[in-house]
């Protein structure tokens, strides 16, 4: 025979009744989440090494992912007349609705909005290469080749007078041109550059 009085025995047991139905609520809480993840979306597949190639179009300042090909400055002329350019740069670029690509104005502190401009700004030809693949022409980024890209690198360098009317921009000339402003950039990430 028992042991308990009627009312301790009771609350035991609905102690026990409310830990069964704690136990069970838990339980299919947990499932129904396992169950819901099972038949979730399955974003975020591991990407190939192939399909990343295509993006995967950076350019470093010592030259690291230039791809192979070359051009020259006349090559470059033609590309620049072919493709437009003039629209946006003006002839020999000069300056259009999207700026200059040519010039030399100075850059120092007294100037309230200096114009940066390739040839008294940018530190490194490299630059030059990796903008051009990725943005231009503008209305269609990244549809020049390689070489389109090398030759028309190669003549705005011409143009603002950093290499010769007969150089040949390639994976290892390019890197090597000391651009005007090279020494005096000062970058917001000198720990990657």
């Amino acid at each position: 025979m028992s042991t308990c009085k009627k009312s301790t025995c009771k609350k035991s047991t609905r102690k026990k009744s409310a830990r069964r139905r704690l136990a069970l609520a838990v339980a299919l809480a947990v499932g129904a989440g396992v169950a819901r993840a099972g038949d979730a979306p399955r974003f975020g597949q591991p990407i190939s090494a192939s399909d990343l190639a295509p993006w995967d179009i950076s350019i470093s300042p010592d030259g690291a992912g230039l791809p192979p090909g070359s051009g020259t400055p006349a090559q470059g002329a033609k590309v620049y007349a072919e493709r437009g350019c003039a629209l946006c740069h003006g002839e020999k670029g000069s300056g259009g609705p999207s700026g200059p690509l040519v010039g030399t104005g100075p850059l120092n502190s007294s100037d309230r909005e200096p114009v940066k401009l390739i040839a008294n700004y940018w530190p490194y030809a490299t630059t030059i290469f990796d903008f051009t693949r990725r943005a231009m022409p503008w209305q269609q980024p990244k549809t020049l080749t390689d070489d389109e890209v090398y030759a028309l690198t190669a003549y705005i360098l011409a143009l603002n007078k950093i290499i010769g009317e007969n150089d040949v921009m390639n994976a290892e000339t390019l890197p090597k041109v000391k651009m005007p402003n090279r020494d005096g950039f000062i970058s917001k990430y000198p720990d990657k550059h």
